[in-house]
């Protein structure tokens, strides 16, 4: 999959209201060196998931940052790899589009120096089919597409087991599983990994295939509608959160943006937006 961004320039400060324009984001950009105050108004760059991230964003960008003194820049990224990479390189502020699981994958493989706050929504997981209407119509041997990174693919393969499609073997890590740690597949269930992005518009050549909650909602998916099973959100530590550079944790306007993402209005606009269950406040 070719990887590309999308950028967003959502704009609140007391000078105006919100204005959208859209920009090539490439790697000669520039690195900022955090967020930059002018006329008593913080600019901030974010880098997040188009839905239901960037949207989230969005929402605060238009209805809260204003009053705040913030002014954010969203840049959508449509993979799991690169928004860590440009908050490493200082390209962004912060991103908003990862787990704790995964945050801890990517700062042990890559010894990024980040700091993730509280959990902000859950997406839960599902497996999905284009041709199967229940879970109970799996075939023997059936293809199942899961996740190549690790702490999704690890995510997936306990979604089957939390129905007893699958059993785990004892001790192994739900979010390092591999299909090597499978210790009863009674159906022989036969696991591809591809990347996360791509499982929606694959279905057809699979069984089923498990799909992260942000790309079932970018390929008009309805979780509670569609799921041949889902995740269940009990205790989940899949919360997504506001990820920055260690340094920059207590910057007074990044703390801001996560003091408005945990806000009264944010989890009404969640619980008022995604209807369908894709998106579930975690505060």
């Amino acid at each position: 999959m070719t990887r590309f961004t999308r950028r967003s320039v959502l704009a609140a400060s007391g000078a105006g209201s919100a204005a959208l324009a859209l920009a090539a984001c490439g790697a000669g950009g520039s690195a900022t060196e955090g967020p930059k105050e002018e006329g008593g108004v913080t600019a901030i760059t974010v880098g997040a998931s188009p839905a239901p991230h960037a949207e989230i964003l969005k929402f605060v960008s238009d209805n809260l940052a204003e009053a705040a003194k913030l002014k954010l820049t969203i840049t959508e990224y449509t993979d799991y790899i690169i928004p860590n990479q440009v908050l490493e390189s200082g390209e962004i502020d912060a991103n908003y589009f990862q787990n704790v699981p995964y945050l801890e994958t990517q700062v042990e493989e890559n010894g990024y120096q980040f700091h993730g706050y509280a959990g902000i929504h859950i997406e839960p997981l599902g497996l999905y089919s284009a041709t199967l209407k229940s879970i109970d119509e799996l075939p023997e041997g059936g293809e199942i597409a899961i996740a190549n990174d690790p702490t999704n693919r690890g995510r997936g393969l306990g979604l089957l087991a939390s129905y007893d499609i699958i059993t785990l073997k004892d001790g192994v890590k739900v979010t390092a599983a591999t299909p090597a740690d499978v210790a009863e597949n009674p159906k022989n269930l036969v696991f591809t990994e591809i990347e996360a992005a791509q499982i929606p518009r694959a279905l057809g050549d699979f069984a089923a295939g498990v799909v992260n909650g942000n790309y079932a909602l970018e390929a008009g998916i309805k979780p509670s509608e569609e799921a041949l099973i889902l995740e269940k959100n009990e205790d989940s530590p899949y919360a997504n959160m506001l990820v920055v550079r260690e340094a920059d944790k207590d910057n007074a306007a990044l703390v801001k943006l996560d003091e408005l993402l945990h806000s009264a209005e944010v989890k009404k606009f969640i619980e008022d937006t995604y209807t369908d269950g894709s998106v579930i406040p975690a505060f």
